[in-house]
């Protein structure tokens, strides 16, 4: 036991030196604020920006990660010096499939929110912190882990109380929520943040490119700019809520930044410290700083998996989790959910969800929805419930999003119970979506409102030219037709617009002579569609091409909104050349042999 106990002070002064020594290359190279303090950690001259996200709202519900700070040597594949025998090379370096999901989550980023400039090396630190680089790269060829990764039960015993919120599908508990995959989402803020980053179609908390891209995206929300300072802290404390949490992404994102290298997948070292752990006893505050003392499994730890119906244990019912092996007893979870300590919150009294007189949500394409969604948060009685955080969930296959080019956003109730969404801004594809309202951190059911996007319309269209369209059989056209949409007098941009070679102005029906259009493999068509307008209103049809029919012809052209537009197309031989007079080049008139009428003088 002595020896044990040897090794640990051994281990703590080891610890703090490096931490000591990380934080202040940290102070020096990145923050131009930041200093360290006799224990290591960062302080700064300014105050850190806090975040207010509560546990059910972030990323991990404040779950329990990794504390290991970044070996004092280069990120280089060089062996290590001066370090405990534990620090090898390969803490440095990222296995290869964790690496490219990374990069490619940036790539992605970079592409959709450009303005949030995502480096993948945070991705990276917050993937070390959470999980050890997916349990030091064990993954499958598409990203997926060889075993889930499941956090502990968040059932308010020492962590946030998150009752479940996903009847255990994505953590196999039915009674609490557990943080989940290599950046440990809980399932509640995986329902929305989670993206298909491996193309397969589904959206898996425990495929890393899933995982990558959705805390990509989770960091880039707010309209944050993750190369601001004060920014990034947010970003960072709104995915976990602690400060030392915070200090620990830094140090490892200004690790990485200095450079790392690719390793084979399955051969990265696990850390060994933990926010959970304390001294002897095992025990600590929780990072979450609710005071609670308990241990919970490790993050990189597997929590099993739950017994199918005509197994010994129940569906959904959560399992004790492994002995983490440092002598302290897993604690038994509970069967099922438990009240919570002290007197209810107003979360805890809301009954059922009012729509709070919402209607109409329609609007045109590319614009804002001139209403907003109003949800009314209720007792069982009826009675108005304040203070109740209500979430707002984008769903069905469209690109609208709240303002800020989010698909969910968060509302609090006010004294009358009633909570407003941001305005929502119609994307470009039309047809009918819902926006979902439902309690954040409760399994209340939610209530749907049905949103509808519309085409951009037009009510004119007018030629920008006015030459005579002409052309003679077989041959094509020297003009081509360009036109210009407006709306109520402004100029229509983005309207699709419908190219038809109509039999006559009385019947709009296709023409099957005279005049077409070619298709990408050159034969004729003589109706168009997907034609739309620019930014300005302005339009230019393809190429006109006339076969042998001679006539004058109708090129009828419509838009949503009832703007129409007849052109004239003439096909006809071209008129021959006047010859010269075949009188001589040099006959000059008669002299005149008439008698002359005048008078003599």
């Amino acid at each position: 036991m002595a020896a044990q106990f040897d090794r640990r002070l051994r281990k703590a002064a080891v610890t703090t030196t490096v931490a000591a020594v990380a934080v202040a290359a940290l102070s020096a190279s990145q923050a131009p604020n930041v200093t360290a303090d006799a224990n290591g950690r960062q302080t700064t001259s300014d105050n850190v920006p806090t975040f207010d996200t509560p546990a059910e709202e972030s990323a991990t519900g404040n779950s329990p990660y990794y504390t290991d700070l970044p070996p004092l040597n280069s990120p280089s594949p060089a062996p290590t010096i001066g370090t405990p025998a534990s620090r090898t090379p390969s803490e440095a370096g990222i296995p290869a499939t964790v690496l490219d999901a990374y990069k490619k989550a940036e790539s992605e980023l970079r592409r959709s929110k450009p303005g949030c400039n995502l480096p993948w090396q945070l991705l990276a630190a917050i993937g070390k912190v959470e999980s050890g680089q997916a349990r030091g790269g064990r993954v499958t060829a598409d990203g997926t882990t060889t075993s889930p990764i499941i956090g502990p039960q968040l059932d308010g015993n020492g962590f946030a109380l998150i009752k479940d919120t996903d009847n255990g599908v994505y953590d196999g508990n039915s009674a609490y929520d557990n943080a989940v995959g290599p950046m440990q989402f809980i399932p509640s803020t995986w329902a929305w943040a989670g993206r298909d980053g491996n193309g397969d179609g589904k959206e898996d908390p425990n495929n890393i490119y899933d995982a990558a891209l959705s805390a990509g995206h989770y960091l880039c929300r707010n309209g944050w700019d993750l190369s601001d300072q004060a920014d990034l802290k947010r970003a960072i404390l709104s995915y976990n809520n602690s400060q030392d949490y915070l200090y620990t992404v830094l140090s490892w994102l200004e690790h990485y930044r200095k450079g790392t290298h690719e390793i084979p997948d399955g051969t990265g070292t696990l850390p060994v410290g933990r926010s959970d752990d304390g001294a002897a006893s095992g025990r600590q505050t929780s990072p979450g700083g609710t005071g609670a003392t308990t241990r919970p499994t490790s993050p990189g730890t597997p929590s099993p998996s739950p017994v199918k119906p005509g197994g010994s244990t129940a569906p959904g019912t959560p399992t004790a989790p492994p002995d983490s092996g440092t002598g302290s007893p897993s604690p038994k979870p509970p069967t099922g959910p438990e009240t919570p300590p002290g007197t209810p919150t107003p979360t805890d009294t809301v009954h059922h969800l009012e729509n709070a007189g919402t209607t109409g949500l329609t609007a045109v394409a590319g614009d804002t929805f001139t209403r907003k969604i109003s949800t009314r948060a209720e007792t069982e009685a009826g009675k108005a419930v304040g203070k109740v955080r209500i979430r707002f969930t984008v769903l069905g296959d469209t690109d609208a999003t709240f303002a800020g080019g989010e698909k969910v956003a968060v509302a609090t109730t006010d004294a009358s119970g009633v909570a407003v969404a941001p305005a929502l801004v119609a994307g470009e594809k039309t047809g009918a979506f819902t926006v979902r309202a439902a309690v954040a951190g409760r399994t209340v059911p939610g209530i749907d409102y049905k949103a509808t996007v519309t085409e951009r319309v037009a009510d004119a269209l007018a030629r920008t030219g006015a030459t005579e369209l002409t052309c003679t059989p077989g041959g094509e056209f020297a003009d081509r037709v360009a036109v210009k949409a407006t709306y109520r007098g402004a100029a229509a941009g983005k309207v699709a617009v419908t190219a038809t070679l109509a039999k006559s102005v009385l019947d709009p029906a296709e023409n099957d002579k005279g005049p077409y259009f070619k298709d990408a493999d050159g034969k004729p068509v003589r109706t168009l569609t997907g034609l739309k307008t620019d930014a300005k209103g302005l339009l230019t049809l393809p190429k006109l091409y006339a076969d042998d029919t001679s006539g004058t012809f109708v090129l009828r052209l419509t838009t949503a909104g009832g703007a129409a537009l007849n052109v004239q197309l003439k096909v006809a031989e071209a008129e021959p050349t006047p010859s010269p007079s075949p009188e001589s080049p040099d006959a000059s008139p008669s002299p005149s042999t008439e008698p002359s009428t005048e008078p003599e003088a």
